[in-house]
């Protein structure tokens, strides 16, 4: 008999009632949080225990609007994505474009490469990771056209972006946060990083190329459509989606913009594609809901993933955890603190799957830690980029790569068999680029 695999929804409320379980067993402590240069984060020597206050049955129940509550930003950015592809896609200009690329000979062996690549460079200089959501649903159909399946589209974003987000040589979320917080001068260390950069996105190509090639079959055939070929108002359309991602990298880099600005932006991209698309106001209103209605399990997914950590955070036992695994640390020989740091980061970010929210707790604690076993600072906001990192697009606490799959129609234990072995091999190409990094006594510059 075929064992049956639980719903992406009934894992996690199980992963919330194992988090509340452990409060039980697990003393409270917290550590003092204070400013430094305009964060917040841990004093590293204030460490105490807590009243212990463990979850509750009602806690249980509460942990997914209070997820919602923390991940709005995110749930209705997802909302409106799906909003907005909704009516590009009544347009027919995605699917114009897959059939001009199709027509130009366009091959999922050139095409998947280039794409991850791009997604690479995003996630490595911009920090792409939730903007990788705005770009699934025209993925999926990419790869369906060219033959591929819905993991394969996922793995293109995803995948391409993770690597570049764990391997990044300045992404201002978590190598930029993470060496102001150990006091190294922003972007420093960029030669080494650019190496990693390729390891990573190299092994992540290789990967996502090979499983491709193993379940290819004949390229999907669109039924009888009015649409054929590019025509100028699918240009015009494209040129609108094109001209957003423009406008976000501006105003993230010049003006500091958020998901909140880039949720306005495609509300802008709704009414403005419509309208060159040929759509009167209504449909764009029609389309608009529709698909908002059909994004709707991965928008709620992402308050569900942030279940865990509100159960841990309530009971007051995410530092506890921190400082346990900091004090196994501090008692390794000094030739295996790299390595145990770069656990610590790996595990930590299982139940903190904030990037900055994790730097902001764990490199206080482990930059001075490695002042006094040997390990440099460079090297121990490297520990915390790959622990960080490469975990992303595995963890199922990680609200945006949950509501990706669920955008894309993917069940995360089927996503499980297609990328530990990438995630296998992340983690010792991590290792070994952290033990060569400790080696050379890898420093600021």
């Amino acid at each position: 008999m075929k064992l049956k695999l639980p719903h992406t929804y009934v894992l996690l409320f199980a992963l919330v009632v194992a988090a509340a379980l452990a409060t039980h067993v697990i003393p409270a402590g917290e550590y003092e949080r204070v400013d430094r240069g305009g964060r917040t984060v841990v004093d590293p020597a204030s460490y105490q225990e807590a009243r212990s206050d463990p979850a509750s049955v009602a806690d249980v129940f509460l942990a997914f609007p209070r997820g919602m509550s923390a991940t709005a930003d995110i749930v209705f950015f997802i909302f409106i994505i799906g909003g907005a592809f909704g009516v590009v896609n009544a347009t027919g200009a995605i699917e114009g474009a897959i059939e001009w690329i199709i027509a130009k000979g366009g091959r999922g062996e050139r095409v998947i490469p280039v794409l991850m690549l791009v997604f690479a460079l995003a996630g490595g200089s911009l920090g792409m990771a939730e903007e990788t959501l705005v770009f699934l649903p025209a993925l999926l159909m990419v790869s369906r056209r060219l033959g591929y399946d819905a993991i394969t589209a996922g793995a293109v974003g995803l995948v391409g972006a993770g690597a570049g987000f764990a391997g990044a040589f300045m992404n201002p979320f978590t190598v930029g946060v993470a060496q102001g917080i150990a006091e190294l001068p922003l972007f420093s260390g960029i030669g080494y990083r650019l190496v990693v950069w390729v390891v990573v996105t190299s092994l992540a190509v290789i990967h996502v190329m090979r499983y491709a090639a193993r379940v290819r079959s004949a390229p999907e055939q669109s039924g009888p459509s009015p649409v054929r070929g590019l025509k100028r108002r699918h240009t015009l359309v494209l040129l609108v989606v094109a001209g957003t991602v423009g406008a976000f990298v501006v105003g993230a880099l010049q003006w500091g913009w958020g998901l909140l600005e880039l949720s306005g932006v495609f509300v802008a991209v709704a009414v403005l594609a419509g309208w060159l698309g040929g759509l009167g106001a209504d449909e764009i209103a029609e389309h608009f809901i529709e698909g908002a209605a059909g994004i709707t399990t991965g928008a709620l997914v992402v308050g569900l993933a942030r279940g865990v950590l509100v159960i841990f955070d309530g009971a007051l036992v995410t530092d506890t955890i921190l400082h346990a695994l900091a004090g196994a640390v501090e008692k390794l020989p000094r030739s295996a603190s790299v390595v145990g740091m770069y656990f610590v980061q790996v595990l930590l970010n299982f139940i903190v799957p904030s990037g900055s929210g994790q730097a902001a707790l764990s490199i206080p604690i482990l930059a001075p830690l490695g002042d006094l076993v040997g390990v440099t600072r460079q090297t121990t906001v490297l520990a915390y980029q790959f622990g960080d990192g490469f975990t992303n697009v595995l963890t199922p606490t990680q609200g945006y790569f949950m509501a990706g799959l669920a955008m894309i129609g993917v069940k995360w234990t089927d996503w499980v068999k297609f990328i530990w072995p990438l995630q296998c091999l992340w983690l010792i190409a991590g290792l070994v680029l952290l033990l060569a990094a400790h080696a050379l006594q890898y420093g600021p510059f």
